[in-house]
């Protein structure tokens, strides 16, 4: 999976495609969550965009290839892009897959999910991409514990074209914390936003790390 990772420790990050081309309550990333912004151009049609190149034919070729297989006659002249995290699966070898899915409230009842301390794994998520091209998808993740942030993540996913299909995007490696201190319950804050900043998805959770996998 593409993209840059920039973290200040290493532990669980939460509720994630393509490498091709990369306030609390609010669902706008605030100004300690997110990057300098990249201030884009006025947004045009998927149409405008494939007319625009029309007579340079590598260029037309390979952006009908992003686009897949979108009926550009059938999308409107300018759409927002739809983007929905439809599931988040933890992946550790030797272990089935636990497939979450994610409630459309954003936030899981109860603790969603249980790590083993000292295990390794991978996040995998499907994401659903709808209407427009959605670019520079970026996810964050904040955890805490006992109200102390612990783990302060940011990853660049890419960008998206619409499909009838979702992608499939897996998170890289990692390696939960292990000893008596690590293990407990942790809260923790994903968001994936994309250029412009705006939020498809804020989750909010809890999770543990135990001695041992749940049976």
């Amino acid at each position: 999976m593409g993209g840059t990772d920039d973290k200040e420790t290493v532990l669980p990050s939460g509720s994630a495609a393509h490498d091709d081309a990369a306030s609390e309550s609010s669902c706008y990333a605030t100004e300690d969550e997110e990057d300098t912004q990249i201030h884009l151009g006025p947004k045009i049609s998927i149409r405008e965009h494939l007319e625009k190149d029309k007579d340079d034919e590598s260029l037309r070729r390979w952006k009908e290839q992003l686009l897949g297989s979108v009926d550009v006659n059938q999308v409107e002249e300018v759409q927002e892009p739809d983007v929905k995290i439809l599931s988040l699966t933890i992946v550790s070898i030797g272990r089935p897959d636990l497939v979450l899915e994610i409630p459309d409230s954003g936030k899981p009842k109860g603790t969603w999910f249980t790590l083993k301390e000292g295990s390794k794994y991978n996040l995998k998520f499907s994401i659903k991409v709808s209407n427009d091209i959605v670019c520079g998808l970026k996810y964050t993740n904040n955890v805490w514990k006992k109200g102390l942030k612990v783990d302060n993540s940011k990853q660049m996913l890419g960008t998206f074209s619409p499909q009838a299909e979702p992608y499939t995007h897996v998170m890289p490696e990692e390696t939960t914390p292990s000893g008596m201190f690590a293990r407990g319950n942790y809260s923790a804050k994903t968001k994936f936003v994309d250029d412009d900043n705006k939020c498809y998805l804020e989750l909010n959770y809890s999770f543990d790390i135990q001695k041992d996998w749940p049976n």
